[in-house]
Formats: structure tokens, sequence, C-alpha cells
């Protein structure tokens, strides 16, 4: 008998013994890089993913665009979770799989303060200026909703008036912390990232006629190492219980 039969012969009788053995001995570990925004939706994912395939999931959570540079500068993963526009630039670059970009929530753009600073009122066009132009401190994120931000308060003819004390922290801090600690009055950052932070006033989004919705994504690494477990996280992100902690986190699942 051949030796590879053998050991195949081995391999099958261990597995029907022992299926835990053989989900154990074909386990991996699985790189996943992901946005703060998205933490518990993909805590959720990845508790699933866990139980359903023996594999480990290791997540490194930042923010959009340190993801964005780190994926460009060349590191490897299995899965880059990201701004949808971010994914589809990767994908162009070569750098994620074509066709495995998977959406699951988006987000809309949230308003906070400190707790010193009394209430005001954001839910008008005219009341956000006039916010803006009492604030002493503006933060912003650095990432979508950082960039459409800044674009926004020019529209809106505040932009040269705000231009000093409007700061965008590196990518991956919390704005809702700076606004804990107090460090800034008046923040802007993805709703999820802010509704959940102790400390803070969270007023609510943007108005309507100024909102803009951010879509978040799952894509493989077209260098992933291990290419079929990538695939199959993204498929998770689809699933009702994820959907669940989307809604739970303030996103809209999709």
């Amino acid at each position: 008998m051949k030796a590879g039969l053998v050991v195949a012969l081995v391999m099958r009788g261990l597995c029907a013994g022992s299926a835990i053995a053989c989900i154990q001995a074909a386990a991996a570990d699985v790189l996943v890089l992901a946005p703060n925004a998205a933490k518990e939706s993909i805590a959720e994912a990845v508790a699933i993913f866990e139980k359903s395939s023996g594999h480990t999931v290791i997540v490194s959570w930042t923010g959009t665009e340190a993801i964005t540079k780190r994926i460009t500068e060349g590191e490897t993963v299995d899965i880059v979770v990201n701004a949808a526009q971010n994914i589809d630039r990767l994908t162009t670059d070569g750098k994620l799989s074509p066709g495995s970009r998977t959406d699951f929530a988006k987000s809309l753009i949230g308003i906070a303060v400190a707790p010193s600073v009394p209430r005001p009122d954001v839910s008008t066009i005219e009341g956000l200026k006039s916010t803006l132009l009492a604030a002493k401190s503006i933060v912003i994120s650095s990432g979508t909703s950082g960039r459409y931000l800044s674009d926004l308060f020019d529209r809106l003819e505040v932009g040269e008036q705000i231009k000093v004390k409007v700061k965008q922290p590196p990518s991956g801090v919390q704005i809702g912390e700076l606004l804990a600690s107090g460090e800034a009055e008046l923040g802007f950052q993805q709703v999820s990232e802010l509704i959940h932070v102790s400390g803070i006033q969270f007023l609510g989004p943007l108005p309507a006629e100024l909102q803009r919705y951010t879509i978040y994504s799952g894509a493989a690494h077209s260098q992933a190492p291990q290419p079929e477990a990538a695939r199959a996280f993204l498929k998770v992100l689809r699933q009702p219980e994820v959907a669940a902690a989307v809604k739970k986190s303030g996103m809209e699942p999709l």
C-alpha cells in the first residue's frame, strides 16, 4: 500500500474518532484589519466565525485612513474592513481581491459635545452653524467623515471663521475620548463611535439635509494567507446575528 494512501486512511480514522481533533488540526490564525466604527459588528462576526470554523481571528483595530495606509504600504492580512470607497480604491490598486467586497452596514455622522458645554440645538442647519461659530474648539476625524465635514463647513460659509479651532487627530483616535477629557468642546464622528462613550453629550446625527452615509464593507486581501477562511468570514458579515449587532451599534444593516 502506498505511503500517501496509508496516511489518508489514518487521518480518516482519526477524524471519525475525533472530529474536534481534526478541526483543531486544520485551525489557523485569520488576520483582520478593521475600523473602530465597526467594532461591535465585527466582534459579533468574529464570535460566530470562530465557533463555526475552529479558526482563531486576530483583529487589529484602527481608523479607516490608517487601514488604507497600512494596506497600501504592503501589509498583508486575510480580511480588510473599511469604508466602501477605500475598499474600491485598494481593489483597483491590486491590494484586495476583485469581487470580494461585502457591504454590511451604513453609518450616519454624529455630533457630540463635552460634558461641561451647555447642550446646543443642532437639529437645524442654522442651529449647527451657530454651534460651530460658538464652540471654542472642534474636533473631526481624519477619516471619511472628516473629509466630508471639511467641505461641508465651507459650504455652510463658516469654514474660514472656524478654521483655526478645527483639529483632526491621527486616524484611529476616538473623538468621544477627546470630548470626555475636555480637550475639545464640539466633535463629529460616526454615530457608532459616539453613542456608547460615557462622559459626553451625544446630540444626534447631522441634520438630514447635510447628512452623508458611510458604507462599511469587508474584502479579502489579494495575498490572503488564508483565502478560504477569508471568503467564509465575509459571508458571516451578512448573517442576521451580525445585522442585529450592526443595529445595536448605531448603524443600519445592509
